[in-house]
C-alpha cells in the first residue's frame, strides 16, 4: 500500500492502483484510517446551524408556562401569529426536544398488566379445585347449553357440575356454594382456580369466595396450560363414543351428564393418578387398591418368572403431589426437564433389558 502511495504521487492514484492491482476503495480506506483526527479534518459545523444560545432559547420557550402543554406545531403557529416571531422550524423543535429526552406520547396509553404465572400445589383432596365452563351444542345453529364443572386436581374427581341455558355469575356462585357444603370445606383450606371468563372474575363469585375463606386463582390470558385439568376433563367427555354431535334439549344434555359423571368418577381409570378411579383417590381407597394389585402381580410373577425381565412387575405409582405450573427446583431444572430425563433413563434401561 505504501508503494501505491509513492507511485500515486507521480502518476496519480487511479493509474497507480491499476498498475499495482490494488482496489481504489482499499487504498482510500487504508489511508483514511491512518489520517490524524485534528481540528482540520474534523467535521465542520454548518453555517446554517443554530448556536448554543439559540437552542437554549428555544428550549426555554418550549418549557415556559405558556407553551409547556402545547405541541411544537402549536408553538410555531402561536409565535408567528401573536408575537410575530420565528425561532426555528417545527422539525427543529422536535429535534431539540428529542436530544433532551422530552419527546413522548402525552396521552394515557393502555398498559397491559404483567400477569404472574399461577403456581398451585395439591398434596391431597380438596386442597385445589379447578373449574370451567364449556359449551354443548343445541338442536339449532348458534344455540348452546352451558356445562359448569368443578374438578379436584389431586384426585381428578368431579365434585360439582351443572347444565344451564346461559353463563351466569349467580349460577356459578350457587354451584360453588353447594359444592363446598357437600364436600365439607372448612375456611382457609381450599384454593379455587379458573380462567378469566366473565363469570370467573365476577363480583358475586369473588364475594362468595371471600366469605367462605377460599383463595381464588386465575390463569394468564390466552394461556390454556394454566388450567390443564379442566381442559383435559372436557376432552375426555367430548371424546366419548356416546357424546352426541348435538343435544336435542337441555334435558337431553343433563341426562347425558347424569350418566357420564358417575362413570368418570367411579369407573374411569385415570392415567394421571396411577390408573385409579378419581373416587378411589378422592376418598382414600387408592393405597389399599394398589396393595391388592401388588399381590396379584406378585402371584403372577411367582407363577411365571421367566415371562418378566429382570424384576417383578409393579403397579403404576400414585402421585403424592399435583402441580399447576411447577416452579423451578433448587438445581435449576424445571419439572418438564426432569420428566424428559426420567423418560430417557427409562428408555435406556428398557433397551438394556432387551439386549440382555
Amino acid at each position: 500500500m505504501e508503494a501505491a502511495k509513492g507511485l500515486s504521487e507521480s502518476v496519480g492514484t487511479v493509474q497507480a492502483c491499476d498498475a499495482l492491482g490494488v482496489p481504489r476503495s482499499s487504498y482510500y480506506r487504508y489511508f483514511s484510517m491512518e489520517a490524524p483526527t485534528d481540528s482540520h479534518t474534523a467535521r465542520r459545523t454548518s453555517h446554517r446551524a443554530l448556536s448554543h444560545e439559540e437552542r437554549e432559547t428555544i428550549l426555554d420557550t418550549l418549557h415556559s408556562p405558556r407553551f409547556v402543554d402545547k405541541s411544537p406545531a402549536q408553538v410555531f403557529a402561536t409565535l408567528l401569529d401573536q408575537d410575530d416571531e420565528y425561532l426555528c422550524s417545527i422539525r427543529t423543535m422536535y429535534r431539540i426536544l428529542k436530544e433532551n429526552g422530552e419527546v413522548k406520547e402525552r396521552r394515557n396509553q393502555l398498559r397491559h398488566p404483567n400477569y404472574s404465572k399461577p403456581e398451585l400445589l395439591a398434596t391431597g383432596p380438596n386442597e385445589v379445585w379447578s373449574w370451567d365452563i364449556t359449551k354443548l351444542k343445541g338442536p339449532r345453529k348458534w344455540t348452546y347449553y352451558y356445562l359448569y364443572v368443578i374438578l379436584d386436581i389431586f384426585s381428578r374427581y368431579v365434585v360439582g357440575w351443572m347444565v344451564a341455558h346461559r353463563e351466569s355469575a349467580e349460577l356459578a356462585k350457587r354451584l360453588i356454594q353447594e359444592t363446598c357444603l357437600k364436600q365439607g370445606i372448612e375456611k382457609d383450606t381450599l384454593t379455587i382456580h379458573a380462567d378469566r371468563g366473565s363469570s370467573m372474575k365476577s363480583k358475586p363469585v369473588a364475594f362468595l369466595l371471600a366469605d367462605l375463606g377460599i383463595t381464588k386463582s386465575h390463569s394468564r390470558p390466552y394461556v390454556s396450560n394454566d388450567n390443564p385439568y379442566s381442559e383435559a376433563q372436557f376432552k375426555t367427555m367430548k371424546y366419548q363414543p356416546e357424546f352426541p354431535e348435538m343435544f336435542g334439549s337441555i334435558q337431553h344434555s343433563r341426562a347425558f351428564c347424569c350418566n357420564f359423571f358417575p362413570y368418570y368418577n367411579y369407573e374411569h381409570y385415570h392415567s394421571g393418578i396411577g390408573l385409579m378411579t378419581p373416587a378411589s383417590v378422592h376418598y382414600g381407597f387408592a393405597d389399599e387398591i394398589r396393595e391388592n394389585r401388588q399381590r396379584t402381580l406378585k402371584a403372577a410373577y411367582e407363577k411365571h418368572p421367566e415371562r418378566f425381565v429382570s424384576k417383578m412387575p409393579e403397579p403404576p405409582v400414585i402421585p403424592d403431589r399435583v402441580w399447576i405450573n411447577p416452579p423451578d427446583i433448587e438445581t435449576g431444572k424445571t419439572a418438564e426437564r426432569e420428566e424428559s430425563e426420567l423418560r430417557e433413563e427409562t428408555e435406556l434401561s428398557l433397551a438394556g433389558m432387551v439386549s440382555k
